[in-house]
């Protein structure tokens, strides 16, 4: 068994996190991971009370936490409080200035986690009394920015181990098997934030045509683009970019931002309800570049398992950082 402060922290069997994939994560799929001995997080990202409150319900007794898309979190007043009251195992945010926030999970007594994509970002977040920074790499699916998992990771690392040593570390970005789990390990991480790998799971909640394509893709189907927050008139920061699979839609507007800008309110309604019908040709699938090395749509459980099983394997033995 991989032994690491994260799973010495939490009390977890394995050092992996699920990631809080806004509208995929939902209360199943944090409780498969944590049922299987991994930290489950439900994506509240867009902070739809209602939403997060059903998938609560879905997650029934298990132990798992909640994470957000911090810009807007800052819309939603009084949200932040209605899932402490839950008593959740972390709070994780990202995208966005955690200080507002910060001072009030403290005093609730939960761990933060907070997600970063640069070294100046991770500073910050030691400041506002993180306890668990994650390292998140441009190969990520969803929303991120440019520097590259294998670099930022020990960056981070080498930082923390000079400034705050007791914040601990995890690594995310193009992580899906024991091999990504294993090299995030001797980066300098404490743990890995697994969101692709288990976007491809029995209990995701991804409508099945959107799996079959992230199935039959590689990473070279994948991009960078603001098309899909464009199409859904989603305010975005512009520093942010969204990893997805390629398509039909990609193909028309990745290029020509600005025509789509002037086509917005049309296309707006025309990607939504892609999305709804699953239909791929439109609706950008969110995955990231990790969506090359998944085969096969798996139950959570057996994945993040697996994952562990054969990252021990790799490292020789029992593990500890």
């Amino acid at each position: 068994m991989i032994r690491t402060r994260l799973t010495d922290r939490f009390d977890l069997e394995h050092p992996v996190i699920s990631a809080p994939m806004a509208k995929a994560a939902g209360g199943r799929l944090a409780a498969a991971v944590s049922g299987a001995g991994g930290l489950g997080l439900i994506g509240g990202g867009y902070c739809e009370p209602d939403w997060i409150k059903a998938q609560y319900g879905a997650a029934g007794n298990a132990a798992v936490g909640c994470g957000f898309i911090t810009w807007r979190l800052a819309q939603v007043p009084g949200l932040l409080e209605e899932v402490l009251a839950r008593d959740p195992r972390a709070v994780f945010l990202s995208f966005g200035d955690a200080a507002p926030f910060a001072p009030v999970v403290a005093a609730a007594g939960v761990p933060l986690i907070c997600q970063v994509q640069t070294l100046e970002d991770a500073k910050l977040a030691a400041d506002l009394g993180a306890a668990v920074i994650v390292a998140q790499g441009a190969e990520a699916g969803g929303h991120g920015e440019g520097r590259a998992t294998i670099t930022l990771v020990p960056e981070v690392a080498d930082w923390l181990a000079v400034h705050h040593p007791d914040i601990l570390l995890v690594a995310a970005g193009g992580i899906a098997d024991g091999r990504g789990l294993a090299a995030a390990l001797m980066l300098g991480a404490d743990g890995v934030l697994v969101g692709s790998r288990l976007w491809a799971s029995d209990e995701a909640l991804v409508h099945p045509n959107m799996l079959a394509a992230g199935v039959a893709a590689s990473g070279d189907d994948t991009l960078r683009t603001s098309i899909a927050d464009v199409a859904r008139r989603l305010d975005w920061p512009e520093r942010y970019t969204c990893r997805v699979l390629k398509n039909a839609f990609s193909a028309r507007w990745h290029d020509d931002l600005d025509g789509l800008l002037a086509n917005a309110e049309a296309q707006a309604v025309k990607w939504v309800a892609a999305w709804d019908a699953g239909d791929v040709d439109t609706a950008n699938p969110v995955v990231g570049e990790a969506v090359g090395l998944i085969d096969a749509v798996l139950p959570a459980g057996e994945i993040v398992q697996s994952m562990a099983r054969d990252a021990e394997v790799l490292l020789g033995g029992g593990w500890r950082r």
